[in-house]
């Protein structure tokens, strides 16, 4: 029976994580083995008899090393865990972005072009991917064990994460965190290509790119008569948007980034870009997968500008 301690290593940070576990768990043992032996021996050497009585004893040097020594100890270990975190958190900038919503009880995943999975996630090996992720009704927690990354779906937030498979084949992928009667079945796959495979894969999606769904709702949704460029616009003109400083009416300064756009688009009220009035409507019947293609689409705009 294949019933394997850890899950496979799959991806570039498995090895230094396991590392850092191993490490922790022979401390663990070193110091509860070597801790429990004292223990024993000491009760047996100086064990209660008639006539003996306790002396006090004082030992300064000693007191100060075992301080230090678990001290040290301590601070070497959250070194070590500080710089693979860091690692997990720093995302490289020649990632392939997919997104994720986690809905009762499904992952509904989105490629770059368009093409959709649920409960399966397609990736190609030796690619840095970068999982921007939201949830649709309640918490969830994306969780690929054989690549030792998770991360929280948050209602009405933005989340990422980033990995990068190096081996091919398929491993299972959770929810890590209990999101209702279903929690248990919300599960699935990812399946980790050859790069060319992938590419021929990912060439039999849709030819309608997220950017390209949110263009579409842009101008469904009569967006663009107060967003165009035109000079009586009446709100604040999106092209080159993304990712600057956008000023408010109270003076203050926001980066227009994913949370903000998201916030704009549900809550129009909230900040007030400077220099225009709060007409923008609300739009309840929005989706987070409609907000992930308008995003695209603002983002999009960004690109040209540039």
């Amino acid at each position: 029976m294949n019933f394997p301690l850890i899950p496979e290593q799959a991806s570039t940070f498995a090895p230094s994580v396991d590392l850092l576990f191993y490490a922790l768990t022979a401390f663990t043992l070193l110091f509860t083995v070597g801790v429990t032996a004292v223990l024993i021996a000491l009760g047996i050497k100086y064990k209660a008899e008639p006539g003996r009585k306790s002396e006090h004893v004082e030992n300064m040097a000693l007191e100060l090393l075992w301080s230090a020594i678990p001290a040290v100890i301590a601070l070497v270990i959250f070194a070590w865990g500080a710089i693979i975190y860091f690692d997990y958190r720093n995302i490289p900038d020649n990632t392939l972005d997919i997104t994720v919503i986690g809905k009762q009880w499904m992952w509904k995943i989105q490629h770059p072009n368009g093409k959709r999975e649920v409960n399966e996630l397609h990736v190609p090996v030796g690619k840095p991917v970068k999982i921007t992720m939201t949830s649709q009704d309640v918490l969830h927690d994306f969780y690929i064990p054989a690549f030792r990354v998770k991360q929280d779906a948050i209602p009405a937030k933005y989340t990422d994460m980033w990995f990068e498979a190096t081996k091919v084949g398929t491993y299972p992928l959770f929810c890590a965190e209990y999101c209702g009667t279903d929690h248990s079945t919300m599960g699935g796959t990812v399946t980790v290509m050859e790069q060319d495979a992938y590419q021929e894969w990912l060439e039999g999606g849709p030819p309608v790119t997220p950017a390209q769904a949110g263009e579409t709702l842009f101008q469904q949704m009569g967006c663009i008569t107060c967003h165009d460029a035109g000079a009586a616009s009446r709100g604040p003109v999106l092209n080159g948007v993304f990712g600057h400083e956008v000023k408010l009416r109270d003076g203050k300064t926001v980066v227009a980034d994913e949370e903000y756009i998201r916030e704009s688009i549900m809550s129009p009220s909230a900040k007030i870009v400077e220099g225009y009035a709060p007409l923008m409507p609300t739009f309840p019947n929005l989706d987070e997968e409609d907000i992930l293609n308008l995003l695209a689409y603002i983002k999009s705009l960004s690109d040209e500008q540039q």
